[in-house]
């Protein structure tokens, strides 16, 4: 056999295994951890979201509430915190264990905050009964539940990235094509543990 005709049998051998191994699943560990980024995006944009309403209620609040200096301090500094170690993420959080949790308790802390302000807010009736801030409330309600749905879409995301990495055939497909892939960091508490505890903000007493 010559050697142009032994590189091209070899040749078609790596061609075959390539098709083969693109018919078992090759493609799955990026396409899975490009749904990864997608849903911890939303995540992110989320949070963002809740963190932009905080001002405006705790101004609102303070209006009606002044002497309530506590708790609306510990919303602010919890706010800043979270603010700060969001803006402080490193590229690698989603494999970072100790970057991807200090993340998720500071948004945690910042929940425990705004529940507690809104329960304190329940002993003013004419806060409860202003325009502004049930709006504000309403926003805050909605934007809560989508941070769990976000939550959600990212835990299964991850669910299914993770398995693909530790199971056959995409734990040989990773050592061979993606060693650099490593499983992905998830929520330690369940998602209804950040919603704001439901109060009622009807008006009146």
């Amino acid at each position: 056999m010559s050697k142009f005709h032994a590189r091209l049998v070899g040749l078609s051998a790596l061609i075959a295994v390539a098709l083969g191994l693109s018919g078992c699943g090759i493609n799955e560990i990026p396409r899975q951890d490009e749904q990864v980024k997608a849903a911890w995006s939303q995540v992110l944009n989320e949070y963002q979201r809740r963190n932009d309403l905080i001002p405006n209620l705790v101004n609102t609040v303070k209006g009606y509430a002044h002497q309530e200096q506590t708790v609306l301090t510990e919303v602010i500094q919890a706010r800043a915190k979270a603010t700060q170690t969001q803006i402080n993420l490193p590229p690698d959080v989603l494999s970072n264990p100790q970057a991807f949790h200090q993340f998720e308790q500071s948004q945690t802390n910042l929940g425990n905050a705004l529940g507690r302000l809104l329960v304190v807010s329940e002993r003013y009736p004419e806060l409860k009964s202003n325009e502004n801030f049930l709006a504000l409330q309403s926003q805050l309600e909605g934007t809560e539940n989508r941070i769990a749905v976000a939550r959600r879409d990212y835990i299964e995301a991850v669910r299914q990235y993770n398995t693909e990495l530790r199971t056959i055939p995409g734990r040989w497909i990773a050592a061979l094509f993606y060693p650099d892939a490593t499983v992905k960091e998830n929520f330690t508490a369940e998602s209804g543990a950040m919603s704001v505890p439901k109060v009622d903000f009807g008006k009146g007493s």
